[in-house]
């Protein structure tokens, strides 16, 4: 349980912020106001970015930015309460309060929006909607025509929708509930039908929502190049055993079926930095030496993944028997 306003001393990397304002957005997300602790301008952030948030001394997980990228006087961001929380969501919902001061990293952004689109299609399924709201704002202000279709299960699941829909570029989004009328329901072929040379395609929610979208992209003709996604959580682990070997430390592990890179190493006193454990923040990101990953991550970009010289270690696996990396 949290007593005191700071949880610890800053980290000089770090910023100190104070919770300004809570808003419980939909039956299972809250929304959270942050400003700095000392007054002033926060670091500035892109469309798409996302900060670490300090939970306690050992725990560190990543939200996404959800408001316009020219406010510098605060973050935004939302915190879905997961069924089966590893301690993070459920101490936000449970703990975060206004008056708070916490620390969160400096906006990083694996998810950022192409500058030389002509148009964009921003389709959100669930709480991924806060990026593709932070990328709505920013195309609004620069003037990019843009379509934004939200998806979600139920009404009790739908936050930020009014903000949405009665903002200044409310009748550029569309809404989609699973359990609404028919006629509303989202099709992704009919939303993805007509791309043209310059459009791109940002899509961010569950792993099932991700990968229909991305087939029904490829089926309707989108390129390689014009899709643009990031998961909230790492893929399946790999099925088979492999052995890793730790170049550096003189350590040779076997890998579990089920079990992560990162798990094996500890457990054979590798020190590991860690921060999301889903492969969406590139802090274990470890060179490949040897053999070929089998990539789960989602921080790379497809030219990365394809030159196989890194490996996310809390989610990737191996194709290959052997692994050899630079740990």
């Amino acid at each position: 349980m949290i007593e005191d306003n700071t949880m610890q001393r800053a980290d000089p990397e770090w910023q100190r912020v104070r919770i300004a304002g809570r808003v419980k957005e939909s039956e299972r997300i809250i929304s959270l106001e942050l400003v700095a602790a000392s007054g002033g301008d926060l670091a500035p952030f892109e469309a798409g970015a996302h900060v670490d948030v300090r939970i306690s001394p050992t725990t560190t997980r990543q939200y996404s930015l959800l408001n316009n990228p020219s406010e510098r006087h605060r973050y935004r961001i939302g915190i879905l309460r997961e069924r089966e929380s590893r301690g993070g969501s459920e101490t936000i919902h449970g703990s975060f309060l206004p008056g708070l001061e916490i620390e969160v990293s400096p906006p990083r952004n694996h998810f950022p929006l192409n500058p030389d689109a002509s148009e964009v299609l921003l389709l959100a399924g669930g709480v991924g909607v806060t990026p593709i709201m932070s990328m709505a704002q920013k195309l609004a202000e620069d003037r990019v025509p843009f379509t934004m279709h939200y998806c979600v299960r139920s009404e009790t699941c739908t936050a930020f929708a009014r903000e949405l829909l009665d903002g200044p570029f409310g009748d550029r989004v569309v809404l989609h509930i699973d359990t609404g009328p028919e006629a509303q329901r989202f099709s992704a072929m009919d939303v993805l039908k007509g791309v043209r040379p310059g459009s791109h395609l940002y899509v961010c929610g569950p792993g099932g929502f991700i990968d229909h979208v991305v087939k029904m992209a490829a089926f309707a003709g989108w390129e390689g190049h014009q899709i643009h996604l990031e998961r909230f959580t790492a893929a399946p682990l790999v099925s088979e055993a492999f052995t890793v070997v730790a170049q550096r430390s003189g350590i040779e592990v076997q890998v579990s079926v089920g079990q992560r890179i990162s798990e094996a190493l500890r457990e054979a006193g590798v020190e590991i930095e860690m921060s999301c454990e889903a492969g969406v923040c590139g802090t274990c990101y470890t060179q490949v030496l040897e053999g070929e990953p089998d990539h789960k991550d989602s921080f790379q970009t497809n030219a990365e993944l394809a030159a196989n010289e890194g490996i996310a270690i809390c989610c990737s696996g191996s194709k290959s028997p052997r692994l050899v990396l630079d740990v």
